[in-house]
């Protein structure tokens, strides 16, 4: 079993940075491959960002160059940091870990879940 405690959400203005962090228990961290997903009311949760333990990651088209993904395999942490936010980046944002190896944005394919942290971009 794997537990994840998403936390770092909030409130910004457009162009402004948040950094996301996920605390990662009860597996071995350097096993799992992780991603970041994100929902807004009404739609259905779309990866955002995928990184596994070798270092390689993949990215969701609408946050390549803004947003940059990481972890740290010592501490058993995954970040976000996101950079120049749009009102269109406003969702809840979820840490999630899959048990198989492989970069994936598809929700179906992870098996644990955080419960999410709130982030809010104004224009």
């Amino acid at each position: 079993q794997v537990q994840l405690v998403e936390s770092g959400g909030g409130s910004v203005q457009t162009g402004g940075s948040l950094l996301l962090s996920c605390a990662v228990s009860g597996d071995t961290y350097s096993r799992l491959c992780m991603g970041w997903f994100r929902r807004t009311p009404g739609e259905e949760r779309d990866g955002v960002a995928s990184i596994c333990s070798d270092g390689r990651t993949i990215y969701a088209d609408s946050v390549k160059g803004r947003f940059t993904i990481s972890r740290d395999n010592a501490k058993n942490t995954l970040d976000l940091q996101m950079n120049s936010l749009k009102p269109e980046d406003t969702a809840m944002y979820y840490c999630a870990a899959r048990a198989r190896w492989g970069l994936s944005l598809d929700e179906t394919d992870y098996n644990y879940w955080g419960q999410g942290t709130q982030v809010t971009v104004s224009s």
